[in-house]
């Protein structure tokens, strides 16, 4: 069914397109073959709506596949927290599951826009749109997930390291679909944090840093990861920094030091939300905070709080 522009302010009205609701994933998947690159997946539709009303984006047809079944669930399974790409925001931040084990997921939960957005938006949506300065592609670096991407060949996985290849884009091509998101599952010894910097709560980032470690029995790093929210082109995943951590026990110098680095490995740009060097100040300090934060989660045994 087509939707029509109606009179005076084209400004905030999307221009006109062609509405399908497929109920399957291949039919999804046709679908995106027979429109091409004029047709756009509608999720939650919190980032693609408001682009769409301003004109940045201007697709022909809008494939909403929220009548798709088998795509919402939370679960364990296999060695992963499988997490089905239509989950809304607000399911990763009401899980019991989540909020027992997964502690970055559910900070960075918490911290999406404001209770109506995360009740629409989807966590599929929120990563595959690729927006350096959404919340969850940077705990998607820092927990080393992987994604699963459905097409016309079938399934096929892809690394969250090598998914965000620039600002919007991904390695997705454009006849798939972000189905699933696995992360290692939980194991003792294993903590995580994720911390925001805003200028107004439900705001985009100023900067934001996700951290996950494990530690051995000995109380040195097995293994860590750190990604990085609005300071580059896409979420920055801090190789040095994880590489630095690990084999080394967490004192105030190792920190100082990954948290150094991870400042360095940011690429920030000046803008309305704050200078440049600012923005790489306030990586080390919230590096350093979110590594002290995830250490005391396994010390205290899982929990929340410091």
């Amino acid at each position: 069914m087509p939707f029509e522009e109606e009179g005076g302010g084209t400004e905030v009205i999307p221009p006109s397109f062609e509405y399908v609701a497929p109920k399957t994933i291949p039919e999804a998947v046709s679908l995106l073959e027979k429109f091409g690159q004029n047709s756009k997946i509608l999720a939650g539709g919190q980032s693609l709506i408001p682009v769409m009303k301003l004109r940045l984006a201007s697709p022909t047809h809008l494939i909403d596949i929220n009548r798709i079944d088998g795509l919402t669930y939370i679960k364990e399974g296999d060695g992963f927290l499988k997490i089905g790409a239509l989950t809304r925001v607000s399911e990763i931040e009401s899980s019991d599951l989540i909020k027992k084990k997964y502690f970055l997921l559910h900070d960075a939960a918490k911290e999406i826009a404001d209770p109506t957005v995360r009740n629409l938006g989807t966590v599929g949506g929120n990563i595959s749109h690729a927006d350096p300065a959404n919340d969850l592609p940077a705990t998607m670096l820092a927990s080393d997930a992987i994604l699963v991407a459905t097409g016309p060949k079938g399934q096929r996985t892809i690394n969250a390291k090598d998914f965000f290849l620039d600002t919007f884009t991904t390695a997705l091509t454009h006849e798939e679909i972000l189905t699933e998101i696995r992360l290692p599952a939980y194991t003792p010894g294993t903590g995580s944090a994720y911390l925001k910097l805003e200028k107004r709560v439900g705001d985009f980032a100023i900067v934001g840093v996700a951290v996950q470690i494990s530690l051995d029995k000995n109380g040195k790093v097995l293994r860590s990861g750190i990604g990085l929210t609005s300071v580059g082109p896409t979420a920055v995943k801090s190789t040095r920094a994880e590489e630095q951590l690990v084999g080394k026990k967490l004192t105030d110098e190792t920190i100082s030091r990954a948290a150094a680095l991870a400042s360095e490995d940011s690429n920030p740009t000046s803008d309305l939300r704050g200078p440049a060097d600012y923005k790489k100040k306030m990586v080390r300090v919230l590096t350093t905070r979110a590594l002290k934060k995830a250490y005391v989660r396994i010390v205290g045994g899982g929990e929340r709080e410091e």
